[in-house]
């Protein structure tokens, strides 16, 4: 794959919904309700990140949700992104970008939100031909304003902003240009999903499919 197809097939990712679920799962038993009911809601695209010994499972079990399309967050190393592949993960997303993890999700053929915060960070990504990245930490970098003010001399690229992204300033990054959707984690609070209140994820999910 290259980083043209990966940005293209990114892009579509991330244009089905207004917000992709960040998901940090601790009981991948739960994994297969969390993602019907953040579906349900209206959010098919959902990050489980790789930060717990439950993750891989987790994407296996969402995985086979009809409707859901699961992908693995925090990938940082080439066995990160072949475990991901294998567990059935269809794209990826890293806060930040090497060229060791970019060649290893073109050699597996996952498509990649590359993680930048920089002007220098996405022009190099750019460069490379990742016209879609993930800008993260959001909120840390100086917020909306920060990436509205990358846009302006760099508007070939597309983002996803996720980092301290919330229900309350969503809409301002939404609003932007230069972004496609926003990544947040507080569709599936921890409280919820252990509590198994399925109706209030998705009623949650469905509140953040409507934003614009």
């Amino acid at each position: 794959m290259t980083p043209q197809q990966a940005s293209i097939a990114a892009e579509k990712i991330c244009l089905m919904a207004p917000v992709i679920p960040v998901l940090v799962i601790d009981d991948a038993s739960i994994a297969a309700l969390l993602a019907k009911a953040l579906v349900a809601g209206g959010l098919p695209a959902l990050e489980v990140t790789l930060r717990t010994p439950a993750a891989l499972d987790a994407i296996r079990e969402m995985a086979s949700v009809p409707g859901g399309m699961v992908g693995a967050g925090t990938l940082l190393t080439t066995k990160d992104v072949e475990d991901a592949k294998a567990a059935g993960a269809t794209f990826g997303v890293s806060p930040g970008a090497t060229d060791r993890l970019l060649d290893a999700c073109e050699a597996n053929d996952l498509p990649l939100l590359p993680g930048a915060a920089t002007a220098s960070e996405v022009m190099r990504l750019l460069e490379r031909g990742y016209t879609v990245q993930k800008f993260f930490p959001a909120e840390a970098n100086g917020g909306a304003p920060a990436l509205k003010a990358i846009g302006a001399p760099i508007p070939q690229v597309k983002f996803c902003p996720t980092g301290g992204v919330s229900l309350q300033n969503a809409s301002v990054y939404l609003g932007l240009s230069n972004t496609l959707c926003v990544g947040g984690s507080w569709v599936a609070p921890k409280d919820k999903a252990v509590a198994g209140d399925w109706a209030g994820i998705t009623a949650l999910a469905a509140q953040a499919a409507k934003l614009t």
